[in-house]
């Protein structure tokens, strides 16, 4: 008797356990209305590695700026 009794408890442990798993992975899912509204939370939660940072830096500091608009050098506005 005493060792069914032991059985048991396990039993119901091993069953709390996986209801409350099963809970976690439920408010854990997410919805998105659009694969845009995913993108935007992927990038949110998803840290950028070092090396692609660097590369990225050193790839927007070597773009060209673009050209004085026309009417900026028509009516002689302040340069960029």
């Amino acid at each position: 008797m005493n060792q069914q009794t032991k059985l048991n408890s396990q039993e119901q442990q091993q069953a709390q356990q996986q209801s409350a798993s099963e809970q976690t992975q439920q408010e854990t899912a997410l919805e998105f209305a659009t694969p845009e509204e995913l993108l935007r939370h992927d990038a949110l939660h998803t840290p950028v590695p070092p090396t692609i940072a660097h590369r990225l830096q050193e790839s927007i500091a070597k773009t060209p700026r673009p050209p004085q608009s026309w009417w900026r050098r028509l009516l002689g506005g302040p340069n960029q």
